[in-house]
């Protein structure tokens, strides 16, 4: 069996559903479909709840008439026939009048993630309905009768793996089949989520699951790039990349893949392929065990980090004083990227700053406390490139005039990283493009 899962801008417009529903029904193997929720609607749902919450019910009720409006338009572009387009208005009437019935009611964190369930429920419930209209059978599976996570919000792979098994053996002849990405239930038996970019995550739960063949992220960019399209102009797509190279650069920034979709497929060694909706003949990227060859293979940057700095002369061979660093990091569940230490100072960065008040009033005590905020992390990932000293050279000359804040090297031998302002961000990675691949 293959997983196909396929992004919000990759359905999210009618004739980009029309292209899917082409790409799924080439070949004979049996498929698993994914989708995530049209684009633009989770956003449109973050907000409504977000009303909600601050108890603004009539902006709500705005935002929820103003995505209605959206789909009436989707519908009826989507589909042709009379029954097709009273089967997709039926759906569309059910979901938003659960979310005009929620303006009536109390708003709570479980609510909400309901709310933020309507996405996909409705992409998937649409797309059948295309199907259905085209002549093409499809069985949809709803994810909420198998995606689980527990207390901890880790995903349950073996009761995922029964309750799916279970499912599907009920359509022995059933050649294709759909489900959402994204949502689950949590240990409470309530509507929950993988969390932003979590149907990149259910694809490979799903395929961990189903020992499938491969696993197919579908986007709107032909692949993983040497490095960001958006701010550097000439870039190109990386063949392949091995697991390891494709965790450090989902980790660092790079946008195509959740970092978290890696270690289940690399767990069960399944094969996965970054491919574009929009151009369906590119070769895409390929990631699996092996890597291809050594050297710097992508630039990946993480903006929107604080480095802390704790400085203190009890530092110097004081016993214990960096668990008791980390410890406050994990009293308030905020992780560290880099990290780099010195006789007398430790310096370490976040992406999390929602804590920081804490975190830092808990700090005071070791020392002095110095914060540079709005730093970004370039990453540079490849196979051994931290063994291979020409390399580190070749990079610090590359980025000469450029200021370093942190470096982090030897802490994995896939992946250099060096921290320097956000403004110097541009500046840094068309420097490296044309310092390390060559490319103007």
């Amino acid at each position: 069996m293959k997983i196909l899962k396929f992004g919000g801008t990759s359905v999210g417009k009618p004739e980009r559903m029309h292209s899917v529903a082409k790409l799924i029904m080439s070949g004979d193997e049996t498929k698993l479909v994914i989708l995530s929720a049209l684009s633009g609607t989770t956003n449109s749902l973050v907000e409504i709840g977000q009303s909600l919450a601050s108890g603004h019910k009539e902006l709500a009720k705005s935002q929820i008439e103003k995505l209605r409006s959206h789909y009436d338009q989707f519908y009826q572009a989507l589909v042709q026939t009379p029954e097709a387009r009273k089967e997709a208005l039926a759906i569309i009437d059910e979901h938003f009048e659960f979310l005009h019935i929620i303006l009536k009611i109390s708003y709570s964190e479980a609510l909400n993630k309901d709310i933020l369930a309507q996405g996909e429920l409705l992409s998937t419930k649409l797309f059948r309905t295309y199907l259905k209209e085209q002549g093409v059978q499809a069985t949809l599976i709803p994810a909420l009768d198998f995606m689980s996570i527990d207390e901890q919000n880790e995903p349950e792979i073996p009761k995922i793996k029964k309750r799916l098994v279970t499912l599907l053996n009920q359509y022995p002849k059933e050649k294709l089949f759909i489900t959402q990405g994204y949502i689950c239930k949590n240990a409470k038996g309530e509507v929950d989520n993988l969390k932003r970019g979590g149907s990149d995550y259910t694809a490979s739960l799903i395929g961990a699951a189903l020992n499938a063949t491969e696993i197919q992220i579908w986007t709107d960019i032909d692949g993983m790039h040497n490095n960001d399209p958006r701010i550097v102009e000439h870039t190109v797509a990386i063949h392949q990349l091995s697991f390891d190279e494709a965790a450090e650069l989902a980790y660092f920034g790079a946008k195509i893949l959740h970092p978290a979709s890696i270690w289940p497929a690399q767990h069960f060694n399944i094969p996965v392929k970054l491919l574009n909706t929009m151009q369906p003949e590119a070769k895409g990227t390929v990631i699996m065990e092996l890597p291809d060859g050594d050297g710097v293979k992508a630039i990946a940057a993480k903006d929107g980090i604080t480095a802390i700095k704790i400085k203190s002369s009890r530092m110097l061979l004081a016993y214990g004083f960096l668990r008791k660093t980390f410890e406050v990091f994990e009293k308030y569940k905020t992780s560290i990227d880099m990290i780099t230490t010195s006789e007398v100072a430790v310096s370490l960065t976040i992406d999390d700053i929602t804590h920081l008040q804490g975190i830092q009033s808990d700090l005071e005590p070791f020392g002095s406390i110095e914060m540079d905020f709005d730093q970004t992390i370039i990453s540079l990932v490849g196979n051994e490139i931290a063994a291979t000293p020409a390399i580190l050279k070749k990079v610090f000359d590359t980025l000469e005039p450029v200021p370093l804040r942190m470096i982090s090297y030897g802490g994995s031998r896939h992946n250099i990283s060096i921290l320097i302002k956000g403004s110097q961000k541009k500046e840094a990675l068309q420097l490296l493009n044309k310092g390390v691949f060559g490319l103007e």
